[in-house]
């Protein structure tokens, strides 16, 4: 009796699966045909967040459920979303890898992450698709890493693709920090005093000086695993942006899950704080 109820839930899955298989294909493509991508956001941040819960919820053949699984998981996920942001013709992408605070995890949790990193952008560097630029607190990093980053970001600098913004050791209350020294040393540099340089002192000097200088501030942010907060990630850049949470691990992110995320998007009344 039992056995033939174990088999009968089983043919019911495998139905549902089947149906799910068939169906969400057509959901997409309808969903992606109602986009107008002429409105979509010019900046896209993500927070990558569920890649350590993913690998708890999905072990292996082997019941292997480490950290550094997860994360690769997520890592091969960055190529199709950033071809799915081509194809809505976002320009701009920040993707949050590591934050300072990950920075004090221990060793042997930390240098698989971040040589799981350095694969990562030599892998996003060797498309020839996309122009990488990391930021954060670079510095903080080992220097083999630091080196492979310069090189990625030097050898896409002529790609005409998205500009992708890989933050390592990034924390935005740092971010701000660091702004208002460089801003401070490039008026002492030009030999104005600190009076004239506190007078002088706005929201667009400091913009000028933050790791996204020059870019559209993000008009869309997205944090996965269901997480409902930014963690301060782009603290100073996402003072208007619109923000879209999703239930999804990063690496069971979909490509529905990001027209879904569009068409949220696409649905806000910007007020801009008004």
């Amino acid at each position: 009796m039992l056995a033939s109820l174990n088999g009968a839930l089983a043919v019911t899955v495998g139905i549902k699966r089947l149906i799910k298989s068939f169906l969400y294909p057509l959901y997409e493509g309808r969903l992606a045909r109602s986009l107008d991508f002429d409105q979509t956001p010019h900046h896209v941040g993500v927070i990558l967040d569920g890649n350590r819960r993913w690998a708890k919820a999905n072990p292996d053949q082997i019941g292997m459920t480490s950290s550094a699984r997860g994360h690769r998981a997520g890592a091969a996920k960055i190529v199709d979303f950033l071809g799915w942001c081509e194809e809505a013709q976002v320009r701009v992408v920040t993707l949050w890898l590591l934050s300072t605070e990950n920075l004090t995890r221990p060793a042997q949790e930390l240098d698989p992450l971040l040589e799981i990193i350095g694969e990562t952008v030599d892998a996003l560097a060797a498309t020839n698709r996309w122009r990488i630029k990391p930021m954060g607190a670079l510095e903080l990093l080992p220097q083999g890493l630091q080196n492979k980053l310069a090189t990625s970001a030097q050898g896409s600098a002529g790609n005409s693709g998205i500009e992708v913004n890989v933050a390592i050791g990034y924390g935005g209350r740092r971010e701000i920090v660091d702004a208002v020294k460089r801003y401070l040393e490039d008026q002492s540099t030009q030999g104005h005093s600190i009076q004239a340089a506190a007078s002088a002192l706005s929201v667009d000097e400091i913009a000028n000086f933050l790791y996204t200088a020059g870019q559209p501030d993000p008009e869309l942010v997205i944090r996965t695993s269901g997480e409902q907060r930014l963690s301060g990630f782009l603290l100073w850049q996402s003072a208007h942006s619109e923000f879209y949470f999703c239930e999804a691990y990063w690496p069971d992110f979909r490509r529905v899950d990001f027209l879904r995320a569009l068409r949220a998007y696409s649905t806000r009344n910007r007020r801009f704080g008004s």
